[in-house]
């Protein structure tokens, strides 16, 4: 893997393409900074050989244009408290200015481009557009592991401009927690999947059949894989044109000796709201007029002897509704199942922004073995083994 510890940044300008894409309040406040926080390594590595830093990212969803909401400038304060060091800013990702400002940094000076998704060029991977970014740097580091899968000019077209091109801390961290877990796993392996549709996990799950030895359903999807088994589901979150889908899965997994477990009751409620009247019942018999929004009590029993007895761990979706603190129970339980399964010496990868919103919710992401920060960039190295930003460094 070509990372920067086998590189002296001394003297070199290096384009580092990051994902500064955190969430802003009304105030333009940041309200979680944990994706600058982790490339904050990379960049001091960088700084402490002797080389300058030239960050470039996108933030939110811009139509094309230059929209305040979405200006980097408002990061740039809270990059300077972290590294301790002022941090220069260029108020446009393009241009002579812009050049200029980036050629005339010295050794140990940090410059942040804004936002790459002010041009359409950028998600459009125009050669053009990469190759003036290009121009800015002697060296190109791609620490945005969560933007790896997209084919965008910072992310995979720029690379083929430099002869030394690289990844930073993020993804080199990124890439090897999910080859542990993929191709050096030890044994039993245990794949937790919820959320709410099986259509957007279909291919992730028939990935990990060849791969895991027990599968642990929840979440919305989980109706689904009953009622392709004849259950009775209520008025519960159901894809019954993926029924058949279920079916298939079901029967891959019995001829591959994957041990697949689906809940045996379920938290339900007679409205899709926290205030609702709930009561525990066999998720094969719910009543019509109620849906299942969480796992019941005999499930989590369940689960957590099944996670109790994994070497390996990897978890990508809720259990249920866990943003109501009446359906939470579940996925909070397999939040702690997993933290108690790593400090008796499992390994466990968290990945999926709904799975790595609950375990920082409950404030549990240090007691794990890895929280990934890329939610469709993970599912995707999975589903395909390699990603556009990860294939470009290793051309």
């Amino acid at each position: 893997m070509k990372t920067i510890d086998t590189f002296n940044f001394s003297g070199k300008r290096a384009l580092v393409r990051v994902d500064f894409n955190v969430p802003l309040d009304a105030h333009f406040h940041i309200t979680d900074d944990t994706r600058i926080r982790a490339a904050i390594p990379t960049i001091k590595k960088i700084l402490h050989d002797g080389g300058s830093v030239i960050l470039m990212s996108h933030l939110g969803r811009p139509k094309d244009v230059p929209e305040e909401k979405f200006s980097l400038k408002h990061i740039v304060a809270h990059i300077y408290e972290l590294l301790g060091i002022p941090v220069k800013f260029a108020n446009n990702c393009l241009g002579a200015n812009t050049k200029k400002m980036a050629q005339e940094l010295k050794s140990g000076e940090v410059l942040l481009l804004e936002n790459l998704r002010f041009y359409k060029q950028e998600q459009a991977g125009t050669e053009s557009f990469a190759q003036e970014l290009a121009s800015y740097g002697d060296v190109y580091v791609n620490d945005a592991f969560g933007t790896a899968h997209r084919a965008h000019a910072s992310t995979a077209v720029i690379a083929k401009f430099f002869t030394h091109k690289m990844f930073g801390y993020v993804m080199a961290s990124e890439l090897t927690s999910i080859n542990k877990v993929l191709n050096n796993a030890e044994r039993p392996l245990t794949a937790i999947i919820g959320g709410a549709k099986v259509s957007g996990k279909i291919l992730i799950i028939t990935k990990l059949l060849d791969k895991i030895d027990h599968l642990i359903i929840g979440g919305g999807m989980a109706y689904t894989f009953v009622k392709a088994q004849g259950g009775r589901v209520g008025n519960s979150l159901v894809e019954d044109d993926k029924l058949d889908i279920a079916k298939n899965i079901l029967a891959e997994a019995k001829k591959k000796n994957v041990h697949i477990h689906i809940p045996e009751d379920t938290i339900i409620a007679d409205s899709f709201s926290n205030e609702a009247m709930t009561k525990q019942c066999d998720i094969k018999n719910i009543p019509d007029g109620w849906l299942g929004l969480d796992i019941g009590s005999e499930t989590i029993k369940k689960y957590n002897e099944i996670i109790a007895q994994s070497k390996t761990i990897l978890w990508n979706g809720p259990m249920g509704v866990f943003e109501m603190t009446n359906f939470e129970k579940g996925t909070k339980a397999i939040a702690e199942a997993i933290v108690k399964a790593t400090k008796n010496g499992a390994y466990s990868l968290i990945g999926g922004g709904d799975s790595v919103a609950a375990i920082n919710k409950y404030k549990m992401g240090t007691s794990v073995s890895y929280v990934s920060t890329g939610g469709g960039a993970l599912l995707e190295y999975i589903e395909s083994g390699t990603l556009p930003g990860v294939s470009a460094i290793e051309a």
